[in-house]
């Protein structure tokens, strides 16, 4: 629907890189106002620059730690003191780390889920009162990994899987308050993240990152990586009204390489 999301105000964790900035351009793209958040100022006036690039409103940025109750708080009192709604909550903040699970020591698996768990366990719940008065939509942006099983990533596998869980249940309340819940799965996709875990998984193997690339695509079965506009456009459609009946649903953008039967 043409200006769907014209004034709409759209609320992007992690908005600064990668899959989240692509969505951030297309919702401003389509007219969207929207609010970027993540830790690094220096990184958020960048994509803050990009996304204005695309013609739409230029967005706000806040920079927080959103590993903190204090930094989603932050947040969200932000944006309701500037526009006193919500109509979109994306959580895409989260970069859990990769490699040798001997070796991985207790504070990486507490900043893993403290990020990418906690925080969109935070702003879901701060946000939840304006994404009920404006009959909004939520979009957690996870991973593949909540349903593969993989030696070397345990602490994103266990934070996607908790996520999804949370995604799940937070639907059927949505169910209620009038608010749609959704998340997505991305499979490997073409974005600074993806070459940190691959540097992380060759040194935790004592292989190249371009052997373990090119194994990667090869054991899935694609033809290439996904490209963080492919996440974007499935974002934009589940916020949409003809998405409105799509309640609770976790979808792979991965080209199919995701195995298992869902």
């Amino acid at each position: 629907m043409p200006n769907e999301f014209q004034g709409k105000i759209v609320v992007i964790s992690g908005g600064s890189r990668g899959i989240g900035r692509a969505i951030a351009m297309d919702f401003a793209r389509e007219g969207a106002q929207c609010v970027l958040a993540a830790s690094s100022a220096a990184n958020l006036a960048q994509a803050g620059k990009m996304v204005a690039s695309t013609g739409g409103p230029e967005p706000m940025t806040v920079a927080a730690d959103l590993r903190t109750p204090a930094g989603c708080e932050q947040v969200f009192a932000e944006v309701n003191g500037r526009f006193t709604r919500c109509d979109i909550l994306v959580n895409c903040a989260g970069a859990t780390r990769a490699g040798d699970f001997l070796t991985i020591p207790d504070d990486a698996w507490l900043d893993g889920f403290a990020l990418k768990f906690f925080g969109a366990v935070r702003l879901s719940r701060l946000f939840w009162p304006l994404l009920t008065a404006a009959h909004g939509h939520v979009v957690n942006i996870i991973g593949g990994a909540a349903r593969t099983l993989e030696p070397e990533f345990l602490i994103g596998g266990s934070v996607n899987a908790a996520l999804a869980n949370f995604s799940k249940g937070l639907s059927r309340r949505g169910m209620r308050d009038g608010v749609n819940v959704n998340a997505v799965h991305p499979g490997p996709t073409a974005t600074e993240r993806t070459e940190t875990l691959l540097r992380q998984r060759a040194e935790a193997s004592g292989r190249s990152v371009e052997e373990l690339r090119a194994e990667m695509l090869a054991k899935s079965g694609v033809a290439r990586m996904a490209q963080p506009e492919d996440v974007a456009a499935l974002t934009l459609f589940l916020c949409s009204e003809r998405a409105r009946h799509i309640q609770g649903t976790a979808t792979a953008v991965d080209g199919g390489g995701t195995p298992g039967t869902y």
